[in-house]
């Protein structure tokens, strides 16, 4: 285990593909992702990298925070096939911000599940709920106990 901070670049395509909206294209998230952390672990025979501490994701247009993010991919080129992203989870991307204590990648299914409190909000339009669900490939979401919160904008 490292016990300083270090970058690891990882090319993945279509990861984190969270909260595309209808006029960006999807191939902006394609390609190399950067993460950072304190510490890396790495299990070649579990097809694991778990980051720890301060760990920063960063695509092209996005990023995320999380306290610790545990990497799944397969054995034959390395290609991710699940993320999990723990404690204190935050994602940026343009106006909106998602936080929630977990986020979960799905990449057979194209979805990230948030749960553990998720809050996304846009400007000062907010939305919470007990799970939410975003389908990368319809650009839809699915939010289980909602609550909206939305400002209307004045006439200028």
């Amino acid at each position: 285990m490292l016990k300083r901070s270090f970058i690891v670049s990882i090319l993945f395509c279509c990861m984190f593909s969270i909260a595309t909206s209808a006029e960006m294209p999807k191939d902006r998230v394609k390609g190399p992702i950067t993460i950072t952390s304190e510490t890396l672990t790495a299990d070649n025979k579990a097809h694991t990298a778990l980051f720890e501490r301060n760990v920063i994701a960063k695509t092209t247009d996005m990023t995320i925070h999380a306290d610790k993010m545990l990497v799944f991919y397969k054995e034959d080129g390395g290609e991710v096939t699940k993320i999990e992203a723990t404690g204190n989870v935050r994602l940026l991307r343009e106006t909106r911000l998602i936080t929630s204590q977990q986020a979960v990648y799905h990449a057979d299914e194209e979805k990230v599940e948030f749960l553990g409190e998720p809050r996304a909000v846009d400007g000062e339009n907010v939305v919470t709920g007990t799970k939410m669900i975003y389908y990368i490939n319809e650009d839809r979401s699915q939010v289980e106990n909602s609550k909206v919160f939305l400002k209307n904008k004045k006439d200028r």
